[in-house]
């Protein structure tokens, strides 16, 4: 069922196949599994046909039609799209159409992608499970008793289910790795400001960054090289050019250093530790060599993640009031509509992290905990660095466990927290991160292993990331 981007983009640029089909079969699928799957909240039905009608065009002029010609994408629900509805999976955003694109939406749209839908998530990027989308929960296509993952949900089942090529999340403290780990695709959050943030609706501006979910790492290499690069109206882009990732691919491991980390918080998964553990034997047996070494903060980075996250969210979210644009509740005067329209817009977990922020920012409390919490984020990226002189590459878990029913972490908040122990670091020190699958665990389900790297060494990254995948038996 699932096709790789080249393959499409080789058939549609050849003429082999026309734009249109490859949409078409797109759409077919939707149609018969999404009423089950909930992976999008608007499908682009319409527009996806009118635009590889174009693209078909194109091709039939003899133009370039793009690197991306005709391949069906589905974006993450936060990315603004000119005209179309974006959501957040949240009330308060109700009938907004943003007034442009995202970025990123561009570099797709210019490389001749298809946006073929908006995609299911965690109400503003918040969770880590996809149970708190304002629209309902969307399901594990490997298995529907079961979570996809989150706040990137949504996108990772879209890809898992064959309703797209590949798609786009926003990660901020593992939301693209963890649910590519359990829903067994590829996912990779870029160095901090290799990708274009203008257009991503803000959860914790500091840490969001977006990435690309794919069937393999060749086309998730392909992808992030088409999004990323500089971008002079987004403040935090990286002026430098974005290194080129597909060279990477066949390069091997022989002669790298992945590093073990000797302290790496405990809490995996029998069986996802073991996947672990015959990754490092894999990578070894091609001719790595592993290393031991310790990063003492990496305990620290789920509590320092939940104060600054929050807080910054509490900033970010204030702008949703019921002024300017969204969910109005009308009441007697100002403040009352105020509390009106966040009360009925915002979700339990949204309101508890802004009460949360709103707490870690407030005089009195700012140096106790916020002003701490950066404190813990610059040991962090001490130690990473400590340990990126010792080694290339570092290999963790991407979640500490396969997909988990639904409904079992939802009352517990910080058992849902725990999901993005392995993942949250890498946001807090701006370092790319991928999640790779190999293998499966408990009930036949996919486990993620995560290749750590440090800034833009997405290079490195993606070759140990390709040997991983040559040594689970190849592509998904």
């Amino acid at each position: 069922m699932s096709e790789t981007i080249r393959s499409i983009v080789s058939a549609v640029r050849s003429g082999a196949r026309s734009a249109v089909d490859v949409t078409r079969e797109h759409l077919g699928r939707i149609e018969a599994r999404e009423p089950e799957i909930h992976a999008f909240n608007l499908v682009l039905d319409d527009a996806a046909l009118e635009r590889a009608g174009e693209i078909d065009a194109t091709v039939a002029a003899g133009g370039d039609a793009g690197p991306l010609a005709g391949v069906p994408i589905a974006l993450k629900d936060n990315m603004c799209t000119r005209g179309v509805p974006t959501t957040c999976s949240s009330r308060i955003l109700e009938g907004w159409r943003p007034p442009y694109d995202a970025t990123v939406v561009e570099r797709l749209a210019a490389a001749g992608a298809v946006i073929i839908g908006k995609t299911n998530l965690d109400e503003f990027a918040m969770g880590s499970s996809t149970e708190n989308s304002a629209f309902g929960p969307t399901k594990n296509p490997l298995d529907p008793s079961r979570v996809p993952g989150g706040s990137s949900g949504g996108s990772a089942a879209a890809v898992a289910a064959g309703f797209a090529a590949a798609s786009l999340g926003s990660d901020t403290g593992g939301s693209i790795r963890q649910p590519a780990a359990l829903c067994g695709v590829v996912g990779v959050k870029p160095t901090y400001g290799a990708v274009s943030r203008l257009g991503l609706v803000a959860f914790a501006s500091s840490l969001d960054q977006i990435g690309p979910f794919t069937n393999d790492v060749a086309d998730a290499a392909l992808l992030l090289e088409t999004i990323a690069g500089h971008d002079p109206a987004d403040s935090t882009s990286i002026p430098e050019p974005f290194p080129a990732l597909m060279p990477s691919l066949d390069r091997g491991v022989v002669g790298l250093r992945v590093g073990r980390i000797a302290d790496l918080p405990a809490g995996a998964d029998p069986d996802v530790q073991n996947r672990v553990d015959a990754a490092f034997e894999a990578l070894a047996k091609a001719g790595a060599e592993i290393v031991d070494v310790t990063i003492p903060a990496f305990t620290y980075g789920l509590t320092a993640y939940y104060l600054i996250a929050p807080a910054e969210a509490s900033s970010n979210l204030a702008r949703y009031d019921g002024v300017r644009f969204g969910l109005r509740v009308p009441a007697a005067d100002t403040n009352a509509m105020y509390a009106a329209t966040r009360s009925a817009g915002f979700g339990a977990e949204v309101r508890r992290r802004i009460m949360l922020g709103t707490y870690a920012l407030s005089a009195g409390y700012y140096d106790a905990y916020y002003g701490k919490a950066l404190k813990v984020r610059r040991l962090m990226s001490d130690d990473f660095a400590a340990a990126y002189s010792q080694v290339d590459v570092l290999l963790t878990p991407a979640s500490p466990s396969v997909a988990f029913p639904f409904g079992t972490k939802t009352a517990d908040p910080l058992a849902m927290y725990l999901c993005d122990t392995y993942t949250i670091p890498s946001n807090l020190t701006g370092h790319p991160a991928m999640s790779v699958p190999f293998g499966t665990g408990a009930d036949g389900l996919p486990v993620g292993v995560q290749v750590l790297a440090p800034a833009l060494g997405e290079p490195t990254m993606f070759a140990v990331a390709a040997e991983l995948e040559r040594a689970a038996g190849g592509a998904r």
